[in-house]
This record gives C-alpha cells, sequence and structure tokens, in this order.
C-alpha cells in the first residue's frame, strides 16, 4: 500500500467520524418531534448508525494495524540493510534542503 492510499483512507476514516457526529447530533435535535413516521425515521438512523460506528472501529483497528505492520517492515529493512538506509536518509535529506534553499 502506498503512502497515499494510506492518507486517503485515514481521510476517509476522520470524514465518516464526522458524519457519525453529525447524524447523532440531527436525531438528538429531532428527539422532540412527534409522530410515527419521524419515530420510524429516527429508529432507522439510529441502526444505521450503530452500524456505521461498528464499521467505524473496524476500518480503524484496520489501518492501525496496517500502520504498525509497515512500521515493523521499515525497522526490519532498517536493521536488514543499515547503511543502505543511511544513504538514503543522506539522500532524501539533500533534496529536501535543495527545496528549502530554493524558496
Amino acid at each position: 500500500m502506498n503512502d497515499m492510499s494510506q492518507v486517503t483512507k485515514e481521510k476517509l476514516v476522520a470524514d465518516f467520524r464526522v458524519v457519525v457526529a453529525d447524524a447523532e447530533e440531527l436525531l438528538r435535535a429531532t428527539a422532540g418531534q412527534a409522530g410515527e413516521k419521524v419515530a420510524e425515521m429516527r429508529a432507522k438512523a439510529q441502526d444505521h448508525l450503530t452500524a456505521a460506528r461498528a464499521r467505524l472501529a473496524e476500518y480503524e483497528t484496520a489501518l492501525v494495524d496496517k500502520a504498525k505492520e509497515v512500521g515493523r517492515a521499515a525497522d526490519d529493512y532498517v536493521h536488514e540493510n543499515p547503511w543502505s538506509s543511511v544513504g538514503m536518509a543522506a539522500g532524501v535529506g539533500f533534496l529536501v534542503g535543495l527545496l528549502i534553499g530554493r524558496r
């Protein structure tokens, strides 16, 4: 998995969390509304929110697990190839220095 898709998934989880919070706030705001149709819609919305919260927890767990896996792989690579890692880090540092120096 590349860094861009990881960032996209993290953004998706964050956006999903905002949507769930907004929906919960909407449910609280309509709690005083009477009527069978409103009660039915509130019950459906609450069921969907419960399912959404469960999926969100699963996605967050999967993201954390994947991040840990990537971290372990990077750590293993650095331990197995220390001089290559130093060379890559120096190259990246050099490029960042060039970019910063141009500003």
